[in-house]
This record gives C-alpha cells, sequence and structure tokens, in this order.
C-alpha cells in the first residue's frame, strides 16, 4: 500500500507540474513555462511538506490540548495505541455540520481533525470508529496522496482565475500572433481553460482510489475490535451532512469521512463509494467475527 501510494504521489506531482508548464505556455509564451516551471517546482515542494497544513486551514480546523477536549485526546491516545501507531495531534473544526478527517504525510506527522458537531452528533463508541477509520488513513499513508490531491486541486482552481484575467487582458492572444491565426486559437483554448480547470481539479481528485475508504473502514473496525459502531456513525454522518451541508473548499472534500458535497457535478465525481455500500461492507463483517480483531 505504501508503494502504491509513493507512485502514486510521484505520478501527480509531474503531472502538476506537466500542468503549470501547460498553461504557461499558453497564458505567457515561452517565457510563460519558465515562470510556470520555476512555480511548479515550488508547488511540489510546498505539496509534499506543508499540504497537511495547507489543508487544515483550508477546513478552518484549530489544534486542541488535552486540557481543551480531554476526552477527544484520551479516545484518541487509547486508539492510537491499539493502532501500533504514534498518537496524532487533534484538530477541531467549528462546524454544526458532523464530519471528520485526517492528514499527515506519515504517521509521525498524522493530525485527526473533527467537527464540533461530530461530538454532539455521535455516541462514544461510534465516534471511536470514526478515529479509528481515520487513524487507519495515516498508518496506511492515505492522508500524504489524499493532503497533495487537495493541494493539486487548489492549485488547478488558481489557474483558472489567472487564465480568466489572462482572457481580460489579451495574454493568450499576445504570444500566439506570430502564426496567422495563433491568436484565435490562444483564445479559444483560454476559454478552454476557465471552464474545463475545475472539472479536471475534480477528476483529479478522483486519484484517490474508493477503494482506500473500503480499507480503511476495514482497518478502523479492527482497531476497535467491532465494526457496528463504525456502521453506526456513517449511517447518522450521511444524514446528518445531508440536514446540515458544510461551506466546504471543494479541494478538501475528498478528505472527510463522509462526502460533505451531494448533488451535481460533485456528486458525480465523489472520491467516496456510497455510504449504504459501505454500511453494508462492515455488516457483513460483523457476522465474520474471525475477520476482526482489537488491535490487529
Amino acid at each position: 500500500m505504501t508503494t502504491a501510494n509513493t507512485l502514486k504521489t510521484v505520478f501527480l506531482l509531474a503531472l502538476l507540474t506537466a500542468l503549470f508548464i501547460f498553461f504557461g505556455r499558453m497564458i505567457g509564451g515561452p517565457s510563460g513555462m519558465v515562470v510556470a516551471l520555476m512555480f511548479a517546482l515550488l508547488m511540489n515542494f510546498i505539496s509534499y511538506w506543508f499540504s497537511d497544513s495547507i489543508a487544515l486551514k483550508m477546513s478552518g480546523a484549530q489544534e486542541v490540548s488535552p486540557a481543551e477536549a480531554p476526552d477527544l485526546h484520551r479516545m484518541v491516545e487509547q486508539l492510537a495505541g491499539y493502532a501500533r501507531m504514534p498518537k496524532p495531534r487533534v484538530y477541531v473544526i467549528q462546524s454544526d455540520t458532523p464530519n471528520a478527517f485526517a492528514t499527515g504525510r506519515d504517521p509521525a506527522h498524522g493530525a485527526v481533525a473533527v467537527t464540533t458537531g461530530i461530538a454532539r452528533l455521535l455516541s462514544p463508541d461510534a465516534l471511536a470508529g470514526v478515529i479509528a477509520h481515520e487513524l487507519a488513513h495515516i498508518r496506511n499513508r492515505d492522508t500524504l496522496i489524499a493532503t497533495v490531491v487537495a493541494t493539486m486541486a487548489g492549485a488547478i482552481t488558481m489557474l483558472a482565475h489567472m487564465a480568466q484575467w489572462a482572457l481580460m487582458f489579451g495574454g493568450f492572444a499576445r504570444h500566439g500572433d506570430e502564426e496567422e491565426g495563433g491568436g484565435l486559437a490562444n483564445i479559444v483554448g483560454g476559454l478552454l481553460l476557465v471552464i474545463l480547470a475545475p472539472i479536471a481539479a475534480m477528476l483529479i481528485q478522483m486519484a484517490i482510489s474508493r477503494a482506500r475508504e473500503f480499507q480503511a473502514d476495514a482497518i478502523g473496525a479492527r482497531i476497535v475490535g467491532n465494526p457496528l459502531p463504525l456502521a453506526d456513525a456513517l449511517e447518522r454522518l450521511e444524514a446528518g451532512v445531508r440536514m446540515r451541508p458544510a461551506d466546504v473548499n471543494p479541494a478538501t472534500a475528498h478528505l472527510y469521512i463522509v462526502n460533505p458535497l451531494h448533488g451535481g457535478i460533485s456528486g458525480l465525481f465523489s472520491t467516496h463509494p456510497s455510504t449504504a455500500e459501505r454500511v453494508q461492507r462492515l455488516r457483513d463483517m460483523a457476522l465474520r467475527p474471525s475477520a476482526y480483531g482489537m488491535g490487529s
């Protein structure tokens, strides 16, 4: 799993570099390519080392101390012990929408973030199932590729905004005037960029395999020793998200345990499998006690 995620990370960072160079050429010609390459290298560095901090900041998460959230810290510490991994940092998001996510490039730099709404909605056992699911993502190093994708999605959206300004001031036409019809072709290309870049951002988020959610559900169930609390939590979270939709940045939507975006194109390109299917798999696990065990 770690090797597969490493290969995905390298591929996505290379793709980010290629996209920046291509868009730089469209916007600024040869000089734009050079600037874009330098910016892409900077983004690669930031994506690897700081994407977790960016994701936490974009979600409005605030780190809490054991004194501020003793029960939550105690639960995270206990479950991290069951999972045989370092205790991650603990964050809280001030939101009525019940949800949670994990981030961090490796288990030594992990972080778990929960909304204030989830603590009010779920029982302690169900919340433990959610935390265990997030710890599974950290242990599998899913969180690195997830946060890199979040940074990429934000960068591509930024490129679309840059393209809008370039179109307004003729940036696409100037460097294409060298050849007959080049200016018009670049303007058309710029329009396509503005329209398609946000969709490309969502497609790149789909590089996060839906299979990783099933795997994290299964491992989370093993950490707590029972798949039913997580199954109950997922059903409640799905209903809670629909009742109290959140104002979530689409670039970070795939990080959450339950997709915070529903309907429209965001629902079509969801990185999450259906909650009903996840719940059914967990209930099927409950019928096979040998499939899970405390701390396995």
